[in-house]
């Protein structure tokens, strides 16, 4: 009993700190990446579809990102989309393709990125936060319900500890290698 509840606060964490690679992966560091439109979603047909099934992406320079819908007809509704995509880009269509410009962050937008990045991983521990009590409350109903003994119960809870601490650290390394490539000019 006591090792799934170890088993469920492992995965929980690494879930917790995948999402956080997710998210800071859309964070913009000053060069193009075709990650950065992932979280861009075009109305294909009344349907809420991802940019990269409907389209090629391509980066064939570091401050340029070109688009090309698979069909023509989709073109001003992949525009319209990234346009009003958070990401502050202003993509404009050439035809068929779609060259989105990626401008040089200035000093104010890296301390607005670096910023975000923080806030996505204080999100992160908050959630390995949770993680914990969640571990515990489970923990303390085993105790109280008498199916583990008060000895077992303390040395997992020093265990949980031990791995929230661990996670929370890993958190802050993914943060500040990602503060380090923003600042990065």
């Amino acid at each position: 009993m006591l090792e799934d509840v170890i088993k469920d606060l492992r995965s929980a964490n690494e879930k917790a700190i995948e999402a956080l690679r997710r998210d800071l992966s859309k964070v913009r560091t000053g060069r193009a990446h075709a990650g950065m439109l992932d979280s861009i979603r075009v109305d294909y047909y009344g349907v809420p579809t991802p940019l990269s099934q409907m389209a090629t992406v391509s980066v064939p320079e570091p401050r340029l990102i070109t688009v090309k819908p698979w069909e023509q007809s989709q073109t001003k509704a992949v525009e319209k989309a990234i346009r009003e995509g958070e990401l502050g880009l202003n993509p404009q269509t050439d035809g068929v393709l779609i060259r989105i410009p990626i401008p040089a962050l200035t000093e104010d937008r890296r301390k607005e990125m670096v910023k975000l990045t923080k806030r996505s991983g204080e999100d992160c521990k908050v959630a390995i936060r949770k993680n914990r009590r969640d571990a515990n409350e489970m923990i303390d109903a085993f105790d109280k319900d008498g199916k583990v003994s008060g000895d077992d119960a303390e040395r997992t809870k020093k265990k949980v500890e031990d791995m929230i601490a661990e996670a929370t650290k890993q958190v802050d390394t993914i943060i500040a290698s990602k503060e380090k490539e923003i600042l990065e000019v």
